[in-house]
């Protein structure tokens, strides 16, 4: 597993140029994933910065090449214990089968509508205003409704 980027500010984000190499080794991906998550919110909470629940999407065009169960067990568990909130989109290609089985049943994944990265970006960016504008203390957000996908069921 390889870190391209590292958590940036977004005026410090520059897209990464990703290739693709023919494995999905996602169960890995999902746990590197989580544990870089949990690291940066150690570095937040020594440092005396108050930071939202997390959110992780995850977005593939395929199936898992690699054993995912254990992956799909900690985000269950993160999600249970409200330390994230987990996100699994779909696009043309992807087992969704595996991923209904990821992500947690109250979320199920999403598979993209062609090519809305856009629209799900612009969803995303909504969302985002809409929860740093709400206050602190698990109060319930409306989330925009979902115009770029259809949800797995």
């Amino acid at each position: 597993m390889q870190l391209t980027q590292d958590f940036v500010t977004i005026d410090n984000f520059t897209s990464p140029r990703l290739v693709a190499d023919g494995v999905t080794p996602m169960g890995e991906a999902i746990e590197y994933s989580l544990g870089l998550l949990e690291q940066r919110k150690v570095t937040y909470k020594n440092n005396g910065v108050q930071y939202y629940r997390p959110w992780v999407f995850l977005l593939t065009d395929g199936a898992p090449t690699d054993s995912w169960y254990d992956a799909a067990q900690q985000v269950r568990l993160a999600e249970a214990k409200s330390r994230l909130l987990f996100f699994a989109v779909g696009v043309k290609g992807a087992d969704m089968n595996t991923l209904k089985q990821i992500a947690v049943p109250e979320r199920p994944p999403v598979l993209l509508d062609g090519m809305k990265f856009k629209e799900m970006f612009h969803w995303l960016s909504t969302s985002m205003k809409r929860v740093s504008s709400s206050q602190r203390g698990g109060s319930m957000i409306v989330l925009p409704a979902v115009n770029w996908g259809q949800v797995a069921t």
